[in-house]
């Protein structure tokens, strides 16, 4: 065999059908495309047009926003982690960040941070330091023995004591803080009966 011998497959590459090339082609004169009209022109213009009545995109509510500040996180759920440490990928005993997990395959990159989620079973012990975690996945850890520490809680108390310490720099005093729970869920007729109660 020589170089110019060399082919591919037969039936490969289908070739592409040449359009507007006589009428013997079977496509030829109008392509195709019909007589007339937009559709036959370039430039078609007609995705989500009903013929000059609302159309439906227009029609539905907008409800809710995309928040450009929002972290892009790397999720992993407990599976994975498990499957990585049966593999040898993960140290059991180091503890285990986002570089720690993109080096192990198990994510690609870290993007903003890491978030670990509760799908599946986790038997080993693992002190993982990531963006957060869910309450299913943080249960299961420390079930395991293990232990999640979190940056975004960290983040939050730190952004909370720059807000405290901006406030009382211009005297301003604390805003109280609202009582968790159902201590927090006032209905509205307990709301009036109070407000009536006060009068």
């Amino acid at each position: 065999m020589k170089l110019n011998e060399i082919r591919d497959n037969e039936g490969a590459h289908k070739k592409r059908m040449r359009v507007g090339r006589g009428p013997g082609s079977g496509k030829g004169k109008t392509s195709g495309r019909g007589v007339k009209g937009q559709k036959s022109r370039t430039g078609v213009s007609l995705l989500g047009f009903e013929g000059g009545q609302m159309p439906l995109y227009m029609r539905m509510p907008k409800r809710g926003f995309n928040n450009p500040n929002a972290l892009k996180l790397a999720e992993v759920n407990l599976w994975r982690l498990q499957d990585a440490v049966d593999a040898k990928k993960l140290d059991v005993k180091a503890e285990i960040t986002g570089e720690a997990l993109v080096a192990a395959g198990v994510i690609r990159r870290v993007k903003d941070g890491v978030r670990v989620l509760g799908t599946g079973e986790l038997k080993a012990k693992l002190n993982l330091v990531v963006w957060s975690a869910s309450a299913g996945a943080v249960k299961a850890i420390e079930a395991a023995g293990g232990s999640v520490t979190q940056q975004r809680v960290e983040a939050e108390a730190k952004a909370a004591a720059r807000v405290e310490k901006r406030n009382a720099a211009k005297g301003k005093a604390p805003a109280p803080k609202a009582p968790k729970g159902d201590a927090n869920k006032v209905s509205a007729r307990a709301k009036r009966t109070a407000g009536k109660a006060a009068k």
